[in-house]
């Protein structure tokens, strides 16, 4: 696992073995985690999505606390995932980064609390599974416009977005933090501390 340039977010591209049979590769291995990121993944949900090719998931994100740490990686096709500093008082506020994923090099990205997280599928059918360390709680989710013009996220300019009413509906950067919705890097950077202290 590497660390991206955004502060708690990391890729994980592992080794994969193929011979005439198929293909094996680790998809999650407790162990190398712990040593990546000073803490387990706590296990509250799994969740699995399968997208046409152009559907735009995101930018999605919890309060924090205890918000929802992500373990992404992509089964089949490709998408292309991107993780948002959504935390204000961060160094990288409003900052992005992009990772491909696909059931090619079988990367995953992990996500710490208070990040913003989405995806768009660059193939049909492709399906995405993810770890969470918190159960889905309407009252505690929220969301950024994955197409505000401000974050000016490099989506594939080939491809129309797809997106769901409500994240088409949802606020840009800007808005949500007017509206006190953004959780703040030293919350997180707190309650990471509190999850790593009790390992």
């Amino acid at each position: 696992m590497r660390p991206l340039g955004i502060e708690g977010a990391w890729v994980d591209m592992p080794k994969v073995f193929a011979d005439s049979r198929g293909r094996f590769h680790e998809w999650f291995k407790g162990d190398r985690f712990h040593e990546s990121i000073g803490q387990g993944l706590q296990l509250a949900q799994a969740n699995c999505s399968r997208s046409i090719r152009g559907t735009l998931r995101g930018i999605h994100y919890a309060s924090v606390p205890p918000g929802q740490a992500k373990y992404v990686t992509c089964v089949r096709g490709a998408v292309l995932d991107v993780i948002v500093d959504i935390r204000t008082g961060s160094p990288t506020f409003g900052k992005w980064e992009t990772v491909r994923l696909d059931d090619t090099t079988h990367g995953s990205v992990y996500l710490s609390e208070g990040l913003g997280h989405g995806f768009m599928s660059l193939e049909d059918d492709s399906t995405v599974v993810y770890l969470c360390s918190q159960g889905f709680a309407p009252q505690r989710e929220h969301g950024i416009n994955p197409l505000d013009p401000a974050l000016a996220i490099a989506w594939p300019e080939n491809l129309t977005p797809v997106l769901s009413e409500k994240d088409t509906a949802a606020p840009t950067l800007a808005e949500a933090e007017r509206q006190g919705l953004l959780p703040s890097f030293e919350d997180c950077s707190a309650y990471r501390r509190s999850l790593m202290s009790s390992v």
